[in-house]
Formats: structure tokens, sequence, C-alpha cells
């Protein structure tokens, strides 16, 4: 048995409520990783780049399309994967990795989505391709691709529930997930609950500089005002983040799920 940390459904509300690279700066205040790791590279884009955020745990697994599967057919492998949501804490993110390089065919398409949606997950992301992009809008279905192809292919699942190589990065089962119309990050699950609630006061402390340049001054004494007031407020959140006193942030509830 392994652990998965979760946070309250206050906090995951909270998340889904702020822009993705607002999440991404409120994680390097905790000086927890470099800052260039962690998030997807551009290759990774969102379909629908209109939607509201998306925030859930990674439920992992491979792709291929290029060639029939051993057995099972067309989705072969999706009863299997469908059972091990079972060990991921919803909101769910299906996480794939095409292992066809460059991918052959669409990961998912309208019915794969809906199963999901279904099945308690909240978006999707893959290194690979989607399609019926007009009907997986229309169900409101977060998706973040490397692109769209048309045809499913040879299309079978073949493992669930494993490190994935998506976007640059790795991806393990149980990760929580961020994602918008900028792109996807991960978000440190010993750390999430403290991101959640520091959000809102970092977005305030860049209203200091923003709000001052709407007044559309060009003084540019009061404009170093403005921004070293900003910067004072993110110091003191920094401090703050590094401190990680538990008496700030709300205790992470954990969940068991067999690997």
């Amino acid at each position: 048995m392994s652990t998965i940390q979760t946070i309250s459904t206050e906090d995951l509300k909270i998340l889904q409520k702020i822009d993705t690279p607002t999440v991404c700066n409120v994680i390097e205040l905790f000086d927890i990783r470099p800052r260039n790791t962690g998030y997807m590279g551009a290759r990774i884009t969102a379909g629908f780049p209109e939607m509201p955020p998306m925030v859930g745990y990674a439920t992992t697994a491979t792709f291929r399309s290029a060639a029939p599967a051993l057995e099972g057919g067309d989705y072969a492998g999706m009863e299997g994967q469908l059972t091990a949501f079972e060990t991921i804490p919803e909101p769910r993110v299906v996480v794939f990795q095409d292992l066809d390089d460059p991918p052959a065919a669409a990961t998912f398409g309208e019915v794969m989505c809906t199963t999901y949606k279904t099945f308690g997950c909240v978006g999707l992301i893959t290194s690979g391709a989607g399609r019926d992009l007009d009907q997986v809008r229309a169900i409101g279905f977060p998706v973040f691709t490397g692109g769209t192809i048309c045809a499913h292919g040879y299309c079978h699942i073949l493992q669930a529930n494993i490190p994935v190589h998506v976007g640059g990065i790795t991806i393990y089962p149980g990760d929580l997930l961020h994602g918008d119309c900028n792109g996807v990050t991960t978000i440190p699950n010993s750390i999430a609950s403290a991101v959640a609630r520091l959000c809102e006061e970092f977005i305030e402390a860049e209203g200091i500089v923003l709000s001052h340049l709407k007044t559309g001054s060009r003084d540019v004494q009061a404009f170093a005002e403005a921004r070293a007031a900003c910067l004072s407020k993110l110091d003191e959140l920094r401090t703050r983040a590094l401190a990680r006193d538990p008496r700030d942030w709300p205790c992470t509830k954990p969940e068991r799920h067999q690997t």
C-alpha cells in the first residue's frame, strides 16, 4: 500500500478558481523544487482554452494505436483502467503517455471522455492526439493534447497507474495536477493546501503594481514605490511559505491506494 496525500474539498474549490500561472508562482515561494521543473512544456496545449481551470489527481496509463493489441481488439485495456480508478481519489485527471512516436491516431474521442467523466474524472491529458473535439467540448470535459488526429487507429491501453512521461515531466499516480489555457503544472501534494491558501494573497500583492499602472501614471518613482510594496508583500508570503508552520495550513487527509 502507498499513500496519496489529498487536500480538502474547500482547497480544491479555491484552486479551481485560480489560473495556472498564479499557482506556479506560489509554488516557487516554497523553494521545494527548481523553478524550471514540475510543469509540462509547450507541446501540451489546452484543447478548450475557454474552459475554467482543471484540478485533480492523476490516474495514468500508457497507450498505443499504430498496431493491433495482442488481444482484446479496439479499446482493449479500458475496463482494467476503469477498475484502477478506484485506487485514485476524486477528482481524477486521466493522463496518457502515447508510446507511438509520432502518434499514429487519437488517444481519445467522445465516447472515452464521456466514460471518464461518468467515472469521476474531470479532465484528460495526453502526449498524443485527440479527436471529436466539438462533442467533448459539449460535455464540458477539459483536454490537453499534443495535437489532433481524426481517426482512432488500433487504439488500446497497455498499463494503468504507472509513472508516465508527458510534456517533458514524469507524472506519478496520485500527483495533483492543475491546468488551464496556459498549460499544466503539478502541485506537490505536500504543500498543495498551503498553495491554495496563499494564491489570493499573491494576487493581491501583484494587484498593487497593476492598480498603479491602471491609473495611467508614468511617474517612475511612483512605479518604483508600488513595485517595492508588491515585493515586500511577496517577501512576507515567501517567509510564511518557507516556515511551513502547520498551524497556518489546514491538515491534509491521506488516502490509501494499491500500486
